[in-house]
């Protein structure tokens, strides 16, 4: 779990469905004087902010349920916990749980708006920090994919010594078959069947047929998600994205099992490893 130091307060920050979410819980340490989440919650603004931020963002958001919240906020016998917005209003830019590492989170634009509760230069403080952590890890990121590009193309030749890596020519029966997944018309395309087929064929082996790819054609599968992608923009029927991509699949893979290059790879990952 990552922290983030504010005004030498310790602050978690999780992953929720790839998306960042910052403890609220964590940073009301760093308020002056005895207050609860709820005391932010039941203010009119807040509630008028978080009911934008669910509008623009979650499709599921319970409109009816936040008329009747809202209606009550500013009377004096109004309170909210933040399970009970959630509960009410199916909301999902905050997240409440108890355990070791419970407590209150909230989506970074809603915990940069709870920090202007706490004050405006701690506020300030919250956003500097988590653009110098989001930095920090955009570099790493960078770094990596570099890494593991350059070792996949080494990795190519290898791969085309171990075994055949050219995809067959699809039969028309194969193009014929309807199949409702994207992915599995790149795997048909690439590998000659479907995920659950290859499950089939492997009922001993863990993960999926990606799992068990080749340096070149996890190189070739990335080319042909973005070949599909426009192809699907361009409204192009299925069976012809079929056709299209497995002659892609078997151009490119002749190219990648080449070994022209292999030196120059080699010599690249060195370099990166001194």
């Amino acid at each position: 779990m990552e922290k983030l130091m504010v005004k030498n307060t310790e602050i978690s920050m999780k992953k929720i469905e790839d998306k960042d979410y910052i403890s609220l819980t964590d940073m009301l340490k760093a308020k002056d004087g005895d207050f609860f989440i709820s005391d932010w919650l039941r203010n009119r603004n807040t509630l008028e902010f978080l009911g934008i931020w669910e509008r623009i963002y979650n499709p599921d958001f319970n409109y009816g349920e936040f008329a009747i919240i809202k209606s009550q906020a500013g009377l004096n016998r109004f309170k909210i916990s933040v399970k009970e917005w959630i509960a009410k209003t199916n909301a999902i830019g905050l997240t409440a749980s108890a355990g070791r590492y419970g407590g209150t989170y909230a989506y970074k634009d809603i915990a940069f708006e709870f920090g202007m509760w706490i004050s405006p230069e701690f506020k300030i403080y919250l956003i500097q920090e988590f653009e110098r952590l989001k930095e920090i890890e955009m570099r790493q990121y960078g770094w990596d994919i570099k890494r593991n590009l350059t070792k996949i193309n080494y990795g190519i030749h290898t791969d085309a010594i171990k075994e055949n890596l050219i995809p067959e020519k699809l039969s028309k029966e194969m193009i014929n078959r309807i199949y409702a997944s994207e992915a599995d018309i790149l795997n048909m395309a690439l590998f000659g069947m479907t995920a659950k087929e290859w499950a089939i064929k492997n009922p001993n082996l863990k993960g999926n047929i990606r799992d068990y790819a080749s340096g070149a054609q996890l190189v070739c599968l990335t080319n042909l998600e973005s070949l599909n992608s426009v192809m699907i923009r361009d409204r192009e029927p299925q069976k012809e994205r079929i056709k299209k991509l497995n002659d892609i699949a078997i151009h490119q893979m002749k190219i990648l099992t080449e070994d022209k290059r292999a030196e120059d790879m080699k010599l690249i990952v060195q370099e990166d490893d001194k």
